[in-house]
């Protein structure tokens, strides 16, 4: 097999259009809604059951969703109801709608125990302002003063304010299941890292894979420590998805992912996806040797590009989870400084 056959392959130039679907499977429709954010779109997937269909993620709830989704359901959709909603992970553009669907459709909803507790939690986790225990966490990363001061006085952004509630009951999927979707049969397989018991789905046929955010062609999903879990190492476990999922990867399936375009070349973008994380804790093992840094202070080694307000957040949280992996595995020492932010330093 030459290089490029085994690189990655776009088969459709655009995207759908807001309200219309482009079929790239027998059965399997991609849809795309926007999200209202820097990355403004996230893929959603509906697949054929026959006298209903099956939705992987839903995008986010607001009135311009419920609309987009009343327009597709009325249009590519075909009038027929959602049966089944299925959530690869627990985040906001992907299970914002989840809800909406069980109440208009009694859509049965399916994803996996560590997904629904967390969408379930966060969502019922409404705050006025940021709690204690986020505040020492972002002083422990080291979190700029005027953006700490500015956010410390300002209403965070709550689940809620996006994910329809999300009812009490679901039915859950774990490593090796089975499932009969859209006609074919699948393989659950859990990845790790950008959240945490993320589902993908391997057709058994070998032609299709329902990624998610665990396998995406030209943006790396963002690995990140929260206040929930201040000393996780995500990147560990990313690592370890990756270099896992790999061993069922073949260069002809079509991964149909969260965000950006399908495209074929899984192996080469697992390959790519492990590399550039071994290559970023690289830099900043070597940032770290110079001096003692907070998590703040470690964005150029590890994006190289300049990181604007509306970035900081989700910079910041990847950044502590570098750090701390590299302290997890003794590569780096911390200790706290006057400011109560980890300071990182090489060993």
């Amino acid at each position: 097999m030459n290089v490029a056959a085994r690189g990655i392959r776009y088969p459709w130039e655009e995207p759908p259009a807001e309200g219309e679907a482009i079929e790239v499977a027998e059965g399997v429709l991609w849809l795309r809604l926007p999200l209202p954010m820097a990355l403004d779109h996230v893929n959603v997937y509906a697949l054929d059951d026959g006298d209903s269909w099956t939705v992987v993620d839903t995008g986010v709830h607001s009135r311009r969703a419920v609309a987009i989704w009343e327009a597709l359901l009325a249009g590519p959709l075909k009038g027929k109801p959602v049966g089944r909603v299925i959530l690869t992970h627990h985040h906001p553009d992907h299970v914002g709608m989840a809800g909406w669907f069980k109440e208009q459709h009694g859509a049965e909803i399916v994803t996996t125990r560590t997904a629904m507790l967390m969408a379930r939690m966060l969502t019922l986790d409404e705050q006025a302002r940021p709690t204690e225990e986020t505040l020492r966490f972002w002083r422990r990363c080291g979190m700029e003063r005027r953006i700490y001061d500015e956010r410390a006085a300002s209403r965070p952004f709550n689940f809620a304010d996006i994910v329809h509630p999300i009812p009490l009951g679901y039915s859950r999927i774990k490593e090796g299941d089975r499932m009969v979707i859209g006609g074919r049969d699948w393989t659950v397989r859990i990845g790790n890292g950008h959240a945490p018991e993320h589902a993908t789905f391997w057709s058994e046929d070998g032609e299709l894979v329902l990624a998610g955010d665990q396998i995406l062609p030209s943006i790396s999903s963002n690995i990140g420590v929260y206040a929930t879990e201040p000393e996780a190492d995500p990147v560990a476990d990313w690592i370890e998805a990756c270099t896992r999922l790999s061993e069922h990867a073949t260069p002809e399936q079509l991964a149909l992912g969260g965000h950006k375009r399908p495209f074929r070349g899984i192996p080469t973008r697992l390959r790519q996806l492990v590399d550039n994380h071994h290559g970023a804790l690289g830099r900043l093992e070597a940032f770290l040797a110079e001096e003692p840094r907070s998590a703040a202070e470690c964005f150029p080694p590890l994006f190289m590009r300049r990181i604007s307000d509306g970035e900081y957040g989700l910079a910041m949280v990847e950044a502590m989870a570098h750090c701390l992996h590299l302290w997890h595995h003794g590569r780096a020492e911390r200790h706290l400084d006057a400011a109560e932010a980890w300071r990182f330093r090489a060993i």
